[in-house]
């Protein structure tokens, strides 16, 4: 059955290296045909239709269950559109980002980060949305902030690390800073102690978050899943993509769940900004959307996206193993060669898995 995609066209460069992951996602390239639903996410949309049209996205998100989203501008001016995400992630009621850092063939990863390592981030609560407010004048000028979080959304960020560690080989590591403040950020711990006791086969190390950044730094290379706050999995995870060489190497899914924490909705994205300096010069790295792509087909649950992903991941690092690289990492490829030579590399695979498929 033909697949919908909500495509959210952006700003900038993000809109430039969505359309080079459309070129991969073409039907003669991957080998079938996906319907995609366009809505223009631009800033000057946005504001033209008072974010409507962000809305409009969530809602078809949620109808098909998958979304295909560029980098947007979010303004600074108080009082205006703000960061679509915020509405993107309430109206599909995204739980969960994951980020996952890799290496990259060729390109020196740093404090030895070989094994991957991913980031299972709080997509919704914290530090964002807080309600915010000062009293008082002067030196005597106080800033306060309210943060919540809720036990559902602990438990699905608990709930999917330990699903992904499993299904990865990996460790959960890590946590929130609970010894600190063991009633908010306790709420995370506990959920990662219960769901700990449901999966037994899976290697569970839990620390600090300050532990955890230090600890990352000395890796033995194990590969790691690690559940965090939503503004603790925010910073961690540029890190983590930066280890790796570049965070223009990795995807970022968001993911909505049902009562059973099984995915209903996906929504993937580079995890980067809109780089207005790259803009028109066909220089950036378009690796991440392209890789954001790969993931978005193997929630299709289709044997063909199956292989038309495992042939996008593939061809994406071996065209960085070959040398094809974009000036980020090293080399002189322009956005759109490294493009093309994924997508060469693409049909070649598929064409030859085909043809080997009874052997």
């Amino acid at each position: 059955m033909k697949k919908t995609v909500v495509v959210m066209q952006g700003d900038q460069t993000g809109q430039e290296l969505l359309e080079e992951a459309l070129r991969v996602l073409q039907p003669d390239v991957i080998g079938f045909e996906i319907d995609f639903e366009t809505y223009d996410l631009s800033l000057e949309n946005r504001i033209k239709t008072n974010n409507e049209v962000v809305h409009e996205a969530a809602r078809a998100m949620k109808r098909t269950g998958f979304g295909l989203k560029a980098a947007t501008i979010t303004p600074e001016e108080k009082g205006s559109v703000g960061s679509p995400n915020a509405i993107l992630r309430r109206e599909i009621d995204g739980k969960v980002i994951l980020r996952t850092g890799r290496r990259i063939p060729g390109i020196r990863p740093v404090a030895g980060a070989y094994a991957p390592i991913s980031v299972v981030r709080m997509a919704v609560g914290d530090a964002y949305g807080a309600k915010e407010w000062r009293e008082g004048e002067g030196l005597d000028e106080i800033a306060y902030r309210t943060e919540k979080i809720d036990r559902k959304t602990c438990r699905a960020v608990a709930e999917f690390a330990f699903r992904h560690a499993q299904k990865t080989n990996a460790k959960v590591f890590g946590g929130p800073k609970y010894t600190v403040s063991p009633i908010y950020e306790g709420m995370l711990k506990e959920e990662m102690d219960a769901v700990s006791k449901r999966y037994p086969n899976v290697k569970y190390e839990p620390q600090l978050i300050d532990a955890t950044y230090a600890l990352l730094l000395s890796s033995a290379g194990d590969a790691m899943v690690i559940p965090a706050l939503n503004r603790d999995g925010d910073c961690l995870s540029d890190m983590v993509l930066q280890m790796f060489g570049s965070i223009a190497g990795a995807e970022s899914v968001l993911l909505g769940f049902d009562e059973n924490f099984n995915t209903q909705a996906v929504m993937v994205e580079a995890p980067h900004g809109t780089a207005p300096a790259l803009q028109g010069k066909n220089i950036a790295n378009p690796m991440a959307m392209i890789l954001a792509s790969a993931s978005l087909l193997t929630y299709f649950h289709e044997q063909n996206a199956y292989a038309a992903s495992r042939a996008i991941y593939e061809a994406t690092i071996e065209a960085v193993s070959q040398g094809v690289r974009t000036a980020d990492l090293g080399g002189s490829a322009t956005t759109t060669e490294f493009t093309d030579e994924v997508i060469k590399r693409v049909k070649t695979k598929l064409d030859v898995w085909a043809t080997m498929q009874n052997f």
